[in-house]
């Protein structure tokens, strides 16, 4: 599970996400996508500058002397001496310093005094351990190694600022909402508690039950809705089977190029573009991202469904292709980039300045060698057709020639390691909203006293995480203000 990607999976191209609404911008083209964003805001720069710090490239060989430097912010502005301090765990994405101004953690250090530090992921932003991001590079991009990069940070930094005893709290929303929970459970004499928001922690090839919660989503708003997308998205399906079809299809999605589908692969990629659209609305339904600088966050699951009810658009198809055509012109976009073979091109380019850099090709990577998450349309109970588990199964071939073999055996190793839904700690709490896909792999019940769930009915991905605002429902506050009594509670013992 994008996301500024400190929240943001799968979300998340990837999003995929974890993460990672997230959109590839350039060149005058649109792509939808929920696994990373390219955005970066720079507005909070000047305040709070960026500063280095010396990392093992590989720290699991001890023999291999490599360093590297990775990017971290600092907001010392509540500390307090004797307060905690919070580390906030950068994702699939660029570190966004808007979050060392705004946001719910900051509440809580205000309350708190604590002192608040932002580490950039490995391979994400601009902390480059490598060269560039071939595959051979890509080894040393892995949940394992970031755990250690912030096992690492917090020793040296705290004996460097005499911080070594005081109480550490990790935050991470999406896939850093997982290294949160991970990381007080592989390193817990470093980091006493952690708030995991939106953390999908069981791994799985195959991820159908994303689109399901899409349906239950869509739904919850009109129950005609997601009916009306999957007439919509059957329609189109049959349509592509007709080469006679493909001026008109260009047409009503504006794409950039005439429509060509010589392989699955092409088809299954179009579908899954216009699917996004969908997908990352609903996963970052109503929530308070704006305040990263983003674009789009007035497109609601209400304002696509009142499109998709919308007879003066025409037949349901006319309509699928109206919401898309709404979101090109919300982010500007002239025409729509939807051939597989560009994408193929842009994902297998390694070069630092590449259309992918910004986290795309990283998070691809690391679904194909750790988590998988692939949002298959494989279930009945969903409104979508055309991208079936082997399209994205393919990908990882493509473009790290990883098996699907290799794919599935990654998969069973990291929930050994970390133990999915069955991680057995202390001292996490799981923030997780009822209308994010993301949270049907993530922790929804109290597994004990010290690992209780925070389930928020009516919110979307990371929603607890955002700035409070006047309009948010009241269960959201209310789990805001559960998790701090429990930081509180904790912070004593």
């Amino acid at each position: 599970m994008a996301f500024q990607q400190t929240c943001g999976l799968p979300v998340c191209k990837a999003t995929i996400c974890f993460l990672l609404t997230l959109f590839v911008l350039g060149e005058g083209h649109f792509k939808g996508c929920r696994k990373f964003t390219g955005v970066q805001d720079t507005r909070h720069e000047d305040v709070f500058k960026e500063q280095w710090f010396t990392q093992k490239l590989d720290h699991f060989d001890g023999a291999d002397s490599r360093v590297w430097k990775q990017r971290y912010f600092v907001n010392d502005a509540f500390y307090k001496p004797g307060g905690p301090v919070f580390l906030m765990i950068g994702g699939e994405g660029p570190a966004n310093p808007a979050w060392m101004e705004s946001g719910t953690w900051l509440t809580y250090a205000e309350k708190l005094g604590a002192l608040c530090l932002m580490l950039e992921h490995r391979f994400y932003g601009n902390s480059h351990p490598t060269v560039d991001l071939s595959t051979d590079s890509l080894r040393f991009l892995s949940s394992r190694q970031a755990l250690a990069d912030l096992a690492h940070f917090r020793t040296e930094i705290g004996e460097a600022k005499g911080l070594s005893n005081r109480k550490w709290v990790a935050f991470g929303g999406s896939y850093p909402g997982s290294l949160a929970a991970w990381f007080r459970l592989k390193y817990p004499h470093l980091v006493h508690a952690s708030v995991a928001t939106s953390a999908p922690v069981h791994a799985t090839v195959n991820f159908p039950e994303y689109l399901e919660v899409v349906w239950r989503s869509l739904a919850s708003e009109n129950a005609e809705c997601p009916l009306l997308v999957k007439k919509a998205s059957d329609t189109l399906v049959e349509r592509l089977k007709d080469p006679k079809t493909y001026d008109n299809i260009t047409k009503d999605f504006q794409l950039c190029s005439k429509l060509q589908i010589q392989t699955e692969m092409d088809s299954a990629y179009f579908l899954e573009t216009l699917a996004g659209n969908f997908m990352d609305v609903v996963q970052y339904n109503e929530d308070n991202r704006g305040f990263e600088g983003l674009m789009g966050t007035n497109i609601t699951i209400q304002v696509l469904c009142g499109v998709m009810s919308d007879t003066s658009f025409g037949d349901p198809y006319a309509r699928y292709a109206a919401v898309t055509r709404l979101m090109m012109e919300t982010f500007s976009i002239n025409c729509l980039d939807a051939s597989f073979s560009s994408n193929l091109k842009a994902m297998t380019n390694t070069s630092w300045d590449g259309p992918a850099a910004s986290g795309g090709r990283q998070w691809v990577y690391q679904t194909c060698t750790e988590f998988g998450f692939y949002q298959s349309t494989d279930s009945p109970n969903q409104p979508f057709a055309g991208f079936p588990l082997p399209y994205h199964v393919k990908q990882c071939m493509d473009y790290f020639n990883v098996s699907a073999e290799q794919l599935a055996e990654a998969i069973v190793q990291t929930n050994e390691y970390y133990g999915g839904y069955d991680i057995r700690s202390s001292r996490i709490v799981f923030p997780n909203g009822s209308i994010d896909p993301w949270h049907a792999l993530g922790i929804t019940q109290d597994i004990t006293a010290y690992l209780p769930a925070v389930f928020i009915k009516g919110t979307a991905h990371c929603a607890n995480m955002y700035p409070a605002r006047p309009q948010d429902l009241p269960q959201l506050t209310l789990a805001r203000d559960h998790v701090f009594l429990l930081l509180q509670q904790w912070l004593k013992q």
